[in-house]
């Protein structure tokens, strides 16, 4: 009985052990975040549009924080309110690269409303990367920034049939390319295919829950709105604010900042 019980006792200090060990592992390669924090969250939004510059940039700046803001340079909010979005820009919000004609491939399903001249299909590689290169020296005018993210438009990646990301991906610190709102992985993430969602007509607690994901997963949350309380694929302004509201009271768990800032972070961090 007694060597019976010696063991059964080694069987479970040998279990006890290898699950401590795990744990150790685990907790050494757990990425982490600034001050401490289980997740970050990227705020962006996409297209330049006027509700952006109506209800997301005056919500986030009654909180505090910052977000990056994806601008098709032909939209007419640039013509006729670019004072705001440099001011945007001084008040710490990142301008980013959404291209210049908001390009995306017309032979996709639903696409109907993609315009002949704005077919990704029928340009070139050299076409889309000088639109794309064009499109950042227009952003420098802008804020006078050199550093940069790219939002691909439909997060298409070929132009003419021939993937343009390769193209274009040294001139950026990262790029949005994938769906799916929560990274699975930060070491595991590359930084020119980062996943992101775009929510549209949910409430402020499931994008609350999309956050909650991503600090009991360690890793991050990538938002890409567009219209905010009006224009297209919107979200109300009080389920915004409600996002922000909980952010903002929960700073020591979220790390809210620019993409541009969290991806420095990011790829500065990463054990490969």
């Amino acid at each position: 009985m007694m060597k019976k019980n010696k063991i059964v006792l080694s069987v479970l200090l040998s279990s006890i052990l290898g699950a401590s060990c795990t744990y150790a592992a685990d907790a050494s390669t757990a990425f982490k975040w600034p001050k401490g924090q289980k997740a970050a969250v990227s705020l962006s939004y996409d297209d330049a549009l006027d509700s952006q510059l109506d209800h997301a940039i005056p919500t986030l700046n009654k909180y505090g924080l910052k977000g990056t803001f994806y601008l098709q340079l032909s939209s007419p909010t640039i013509d006729k309110r670019l004072p705001e979005w440099r001011a945007a820009a001084k008040k710490g919000h990142e301008l980013g690269n959404h291209s210049l004609f908001h390009q995306c491939a017309k032979s996709k399903p639903g696409r109907d409303w993609v315009e002949a001249g704005r077919d990704l299909d029928k340009l070139t590689v050299a076409q889309m990367k000088d639109q794309v290169v064009l499109a950042n020296t227009v952003l420098y005018a802008i804020d006078g920034k050199r550093d940069r993210t790219f939002t691909a438009p439909c997060v298409d990646k070929e132009a003419g049939g021939q993937n343009y990301i390769n193209a274009v991906k040294s001139e950026f610190v990262a790029i949005k390319l994938e769906s799916g709102g929560v990274t699975p992985d930060m070491n595991k993430l590359d930084p020119y295919a980062v996943g992101v969602a775009f929510p549209a007509n949910v409430t402020g607690q499931q994008l609350i829950d999309i956050v909650k994901e991503a600090a009991e997963k360690g890793t991050m949350a990538n938002f890409t709105f567009h219209g905010v309380g009006g224009d297209h694929l919107s979200v109300s302004a009080e389920a915004h604010e409600e996002l922000i509201k909980y952010l903002a009271k929960n700073k020591n768990i979220y790390w809210v900042d620019t993409f541009v800032n969290e991806m420095k972070y990011v790829k500065a961090h990463q054990q490969k």
